[in-house]
């Protein structure tokens, strides 16, 4: 898989359905210019300068609804009309604004059978790989920071780096109550002769720090871990970083066990329409459980797999002041057939995790990093890496057969150095204070919504309807999603007040 350069298509006036991007001529009657850009990491190191140098182009109004009920933009589309975005799955050769076709890249058919042979050193094998991985990827830094979150993947880097890029700096973020790995991610560092460096979340800091680089961000996501990232990437710069060191893409490949509680929450989907009055009634609207159920209810079972609490249908449409939801539901239409394809419900919850991982796990990060000038590293999307572990590796050394934990091989890496630590069992992440947001930036997100009443006039009805169940979580993480679109339509200023 080579790496693809963004490039620019000219293409004369058409006429698309509502929802679809179309290309329009401007004031002057001249075609405006299309963008396909390469976003896969997997195909090297994404280039998304022409972007950076661009200001104009229409808001995709499905897109921001898609944002708002699914907390990213479904691919090949973008926050903007006129851009399409090559995610992991695409072809890079297919013009995105015809039909794409997505295919999963890691089909558990084209894996290796064999058994793991007594005599081979798959984890010895696996620790070259990635050191190489880790050097290629940050070749060029001289100051990598790590974001270390405690979990598998970030101490299986941290091992890594220590030996192919000890300059390394590792970073873990403090944010919320539910799990704190700051004192082991800061063991792992120290005892492999990195240096460490912790951050805890405060939401009001880590907010004005997104307002101040909105404007710089080329397009938009609202990945629930997008201002944590922001924050992070924040440090890193403030303390002479050059580039950022993120444990992504290996989740594909190695395999995903679908889990129990995930198995409940597919079923419990049945894509109802509820009247969105059901989350606010009283003693209903306090209960974060009884609201999480409630909107299980009205997504589909791929949805409710997409991370956080998110918009209803009938709410995503009064916040538009029309129909919309409509739209962004039907474009998952892309992905069915290739989901409907799956051969195991690990396959199909990779295949899952792969559409919105693409969009907004990768994208969060591309977007930030662009727009603080700072590089991308991502060493398990390595060619060699990946491929060696897809094709190679017993399979057994991806999913346990007997518990389903996955990433045997990484866990026997992590082995060869510590044992006994708590993100085996328990898997880190880097959570945000979704109630401290909503609690100190309400009156700013809500001068937003004022701002933006041309595109969601609902917006200022649903902040002020619900302020006062702002700390139920489930309301909460709506806040969220308009705290991070609102400023962002808001700085396109003219681009903003385009939209029919």
């Amino acid at each position: 898989m080579q790496p693809h350069v963004a490039r620019a298509m000219n293409a004369p006036p058409v006429v698309e359905a509502p929802g679809h991007s179309a290309v329009s001529p401007d004031k002057e009657g001249a075609v405006l210019q299309h963008e396909q850009i390469e976003t896969s990491p997997y195909a090297g190191t994404p280039d998304l300068s022409a972007l950076a140098r661009r200001r104009e182009g229409r808001i995709d109004t499905v897109s921001v609804a898609d944002l708002l009920r699914n907390s990213f933009v479904y691919p090949p589309h973008s926050i903007l009309e006129d851009v399409k975005l090559v995610t992991p799955g695409f072809d890079a050769d297919t013009d995105m604004r015809e039909t794409p076709s997505f295919r999963f890249l890691f089909r558990e058919r084209d894996r290796s059978r064999r058994k793991r042979g007594s005599d081979a050193d798959w984890v010895g094998a696996y620790h070259r790989l990635l050191c190489d991985a880790v050097t290629e990827s940050c070749e060029g830094m001289h100051s990598p920071w790590l974001l270390q979150s405690g979990g598998k993947d970030s101490t299986t880097l941290a091992i890594a780096a220590a030996e192919a890029k000890p300059e390394t700096v590792c970073i873990t973020y403090l944010g919320g109550r539910e799990e704190d790995e700051v004192a082991s991610a800061r063991t792992i560092a120290t005892t492999l002769g990195l240096r460490h460096e912790s951050l805890v979340c405060d939401p009001g800091r880590a907010y004005d720090r997104y307002v101040a680089i909105a404007p710089r961000m080329p397009l938009l996501t609202a990945d629930f871990a997008l201002l944590s990232y922001v924050d992070l990437a924040t440090e890193v710069a403030t303390g002479g970083g050059d580039g950022v060191m993120d444990g992504l893409g290996s989740d594909w490949y190695f395999g995903m066990a679908l889990q129990s509680q995930q198995r409940m929450l597919a079923a419990l989907a049945r894509g109802l329409r509820l009247p969105f009055s059901l989350s606010e009634l009283p003693l209903i609207d306090r209960s974060f459980t009884l609201c999480f159920v409630l909107s299980s209810l009205e997504m589909r079972r791929v949805e409710r797999l997409f991370p956080g609490s998110r918009f209803s249908d009938a709410e995503v449409d009064e916040l538009f002041g029309r129909e919309v939801s409509h739209l962004s539901r039907a474009r998952l239409a892309t992905f069915q057939q290739e989901l409907e394809s799956a051969e195991s419900p690990s396959e199909w919850r990779a295949m899952v995790a792969s559409i919105s991982g693409g969009a907004a796990a990768f994208a969060k990060g591309l977007y930030t990093l662009e727009a603080m000038s700072l590089r991308p590293a991502y060493p398990f999307c390595n060619g060699r890496l990946r491929d060696w572990v897809h094709q190679e590796v017993p399979r057994d050394l991806l999913v346990d057969p007997a518990t389903r934990d996955n990433k045997v091989l990484v866990r026997q890496h992590i082995a060869t150095r510590f044992r006994d630590l708590p993100y085996v069992s328990r898997k880190g992440s880097f959570r945000f204070d979704l109630r401290g947001l909503a609690k100190t930036r309400f009156d700013q997100v809500h001068a937003f919504a004022e701002q933006a009443n041309s595109l969601l006039p609902g917006a200022t009805r649903w902040l002020e309807r619900n302020r006062h169940r702002l700390d139920n979580k489930y309301h909460a993480s709506k806040f969220y999603l308009l705290a991070v679109i609102l400023p962002w339509i808001t700085a396109r200023g003219d681009d903003a007040r385009q939209l029919p």
